[in-house]
């Protein structure tokens, strides 16, 4: 038997977004849907608002929304009556006139959920999950194929219902996503807990002592190839030329290492062809703890 997930433990507090993230085979949907009770787990414990999701009833069932990474939605079905449908089984759902304004819904009500983009198709998704105005909310992939303009409405509603005390977990590939909206991450591998913490925690990994207090900083910047940075920048900022002419500044940057490099600059007669400064992001933590080859 394949072990996928062994090893993992997390908690999500209501009134949290939760993310869960890791390379393609980590274990996150499979996590996911143990955690949902709709994959039978082998092993370990899962506790949903109090009770096993492997054994409880519907009274579990209607207090959490789930929007799956496929959607899981009938595709010879039109978005309102169904979703009319998916209310109908609740006891005090969410006023689906309400849920299709926000949503935007009733600009593509007429056509069959076979024929919806993909960012229509995830918009009525969460809708779907959203019907039975649950407790908790899984979202697996929630932004995939929404387009900006969708994509800041979701954020904005996930943001809104957090602040109203709703527990969300999500899982997704996007680290942007998740920098901006999560407020504890947890990084899985091989089935496995491997990092974990809030946001600002995580950007702080593996910071020299003398630099935590700093925000890592990267500056990127083009000019002639095969220079030798010795000598003009502190021990513990990293110079590295990623391809000929393309080079890379990475510590915690403060306005003294800028004027030093500037300085060089200008004395070595050099004007870069373009620059830019970034500050160190989720994406920079996994990729040092995931690592950075295709799996």
């Amino acid at each position: 038997m394949l072990r996928v997930v062994s090893g993992v433990s997390l908690t999500a507090e209501r009134g949290q977004v939760t993310a869960l993230l890791g390379a393609n085979g980590a274990g996150k949907t499979t996590t996911i849907e143990c955690a949902q009770g709709l994959q039978r787990r082998s092993g370990g414990t899962v506790s949903l608002l109090g009770q096993d999701p492997d054994t409880a009833g519907a009274s579990l069932r209607s207090r959490v929304g789930v929007m799956l990474q496929d959607g899981g939605l009938p595709p010879s079905a039109r978005p309102i009556p169904l979703l009319k449908h998916i209310a109908g089984m609740y006891r005090e759902p969410w006023p689906v006139d309400k849920l299709i304004e926000r949503l935007g819904i009733d600009t593509f009500s007429r056509t069959t959920v076979r024929r919806l983009s993909g960012g229509q198709r995830q918009r009525l998704a969460l809708a779907a999950a959203l019907a039975g105005n649950p407790e908790v909310l899984f979202l697996d992939e929630p932004s995939a194929g929404l387009d900006p303009q969708s994509r800041q409405l979701v954020f904005q509603l996930i943001s809104e219902l957090r602040d109203a005390g709703m527990g969300i977990v999500l899982t997704t590939h996007l680290m942007d996503d998740a920098q901006r909206l999560a407020d504890y991450v947890y990084i899985i591998d091989a089935g496995r807990n491997v990092a974990e913490g809030t946001v600002a925690q995580l950007l702080q990994r593996n910071v020299p002592a003398d630099a935590a207090q700093e925000h890592v900083r990267t500056l990127l910047f083009e000019a002639r190839p095969g220079l030798d940075f010795t000598g003009v920048l502190p021990p513990a900022v990293e110079v590295s030329e990623t391809r000929a002419g393309s080079y890379s500044v990475t510590g915690a940057l403060v306005p003294e290492d800028l004027a030093a490099l500037t300085a060089w600059w200008a004395a070595q007669g050099i004007m870069p062809g373009s620059m830019s400064l970034e500050a160190r992001s989720l994406e920079d933590v996994f990729l040092d703890i995931s690592g950075r080859e295709i799996r």
